[in-house]
């Protein structure tokens, strides 16, 4: 963290706490442990649309109606489900500044390789603007140029359109260090060999690719490379933390990331100087409705910059995961591999010689697997999780048992477990 950042550590706490489970609250009382939390700062809290609007008078580079002509075809990509994007706000503040109709203007769905969102969930996501918007396909794409050799496949709808434009989160992310620019547009709506080549075994096990790195890190470097060729010329981001949206930063791809990831890295980050014997992370709606997106919280804990458990330490997840594993292609990948592997490291070991695309969940959750038990409770779907090589119990309390020394980082996809300075 910066000098100036004023350091914040876990506080020990001596009543229950709360977590998120879906989009309520969870009490978890631990009897006779040293219970402590790893609640970031969190930044101030900014009206969304407001941000959005500030982000476009002031952009990183051209303004918008420089970047977009008036007789331009515009497709606009967009976050999916499994992101808590405000792209609603962004679409209106976006649509009102374009020097075109509403009629020369498409929004793609930036799936990936997860499953298509449902019309109510279009609708809901997008409001007035969900008739506009389609599903990507990641089988009816167009190539657009390579990366290292790798084919840079782009939705077809986007591939055809003059200017192409997108939304995003800045939030933690496990390999780009921190989502959003590029990465929705060549991975939210790119083809699998993208995918493949950036999520593959040799690229993740290198030691730039980590949580919160954004300098340095090859994978970030390889979607804006690839963003280069397929777009956004101009992308409209935002980031959050536990207060709500930070900000809001518009323009040239690279410079709105690290203007945003700098924002959140201090809001989100907590200074860890001691070990613990159990971590519980929350999660909460929408990434815990599969298994696929709640297991992130175990991979950030453990691989992040600070592991904060003891050995033979345990992370535990509540989470009700009312869609089990997850229904797209990559969610079907990743169980497929767990529910089949016999261990943490033969899966790790297998999986090192390659793998497919989406499949790259289980890798990293094997990774952390080798050293750590994950727990996942309060599920709907508890014989899955164990076919995942994991644990289950009813509840936080009993997955941690009497007498442990806990951390309780209640938002773990949005707190950076960071070491001392």
């Amino acid at each position: 963290m910066p000098d100036d950042t004023e350091e914040v550590t876990p506080t020990a706490v001596e009543a229950d706490v709360t977590v998120p489970l879906g989009d309520e609250q969870l009490t978890v009382s631990i009897p006779d442990s040293a219970v402590r939390v790893a609640a970031p700062s969190g930044g101030e809290a900014v009206d969304p649309r407001t941000a959005a609007r500030r982000a476009l008078a002031d952009p990183h580079g051209p303004a918008l109606s420089t970047v977009v002509d008036p007789d331009d075809e515009v497709a606009i990509v967009v976050t999916d489900v499994t992101r808590a994007t405000p792209d609603d706000v962004l679409l209106d503040v976006l649509l009102d500044r374009l020097p075109v109709t509403r009629e020369h203007v498409s929004v793609v769905l930036g799936l990936g390789l997860h499953r298509p969102m449902t019309d109510a969930e279009i609708e809901t996501a997008l409001g007035d603007n969900a008739p506009l918007a389609e599903n990507h396909d990641p089988d009816a794409t167009v190539e657009v140029g390579r990366v290292d050799g790798t084919p840079v496949l782009i939705n077809e709808t986007v591939a055809a359109a003059d200017t192409v434009l997108a939304t995003g989160m800045v939030e933690p992310h496990q390999y780009a260090g921190f989502s959003g620019g590029a990465k929705t547009v060549v991975v939210g709506a790119g083809g699998e060999p993208l995918i493949r080549y950036t999520h593959g075994p040799e690229m993740l096990s290198q030691s730039g690719v980590r949580l919160g790195r954004v300098d340095d890190n090859p994978f970030r470097d390889v979607l804006d490379r690839a963003g280069d060729l397929a777009g956004p010329a101009f992308a409209l981001n935002v980031t959050h933390g536990p207060a709500g949206t930070l900000g809001a930063a518009a323009g040239r791809p690279r410079a709105v990331v690290r203007d945003l990831a700098a924002r959140a890295r201090d809001a989100l980050s907590v200074t860890v100087e001691r070990s613990y014997d159990a971590v519980i992370a929350g999660v909460g709606a929408p990434k815990d409705a599969n298994l696929y997106q709640t297991t992130r919280a175990a991979t950030y804990v453990i691989l992040g910059a600070r592991n904060p458990l003891r050995t033979g330490g345990r992370v535990v997840i509540p989470a009700r995961l009312p869609e089990g594993a997850g229904d797209g292609t990559g969610e079907r990948r990743f169980y497929e591999r767990l529910s089949t592997a016999d261990s943490a490291t033969s899966l790790y070991e297998s999986m090192r010689e390659g793998y497919e695309p989406g499949a790259q969940r289980a890798f990293v959750l094997a990774r952390a697997l080798r050293e750590h038990d994950v727990w996942v409770t309060n599920s709907d779907a508890p014989a899955l999780v164990e076919d995942c090589l994991l644990e289950t119990a009813d509840d936080p309390a009993a997955a941690v048992g009497p007498g442990s020394d806990v951390l309780v980082v209640p938002d773990a996809l949005n707190t950076l477990l960071v070491p001392p300075a």
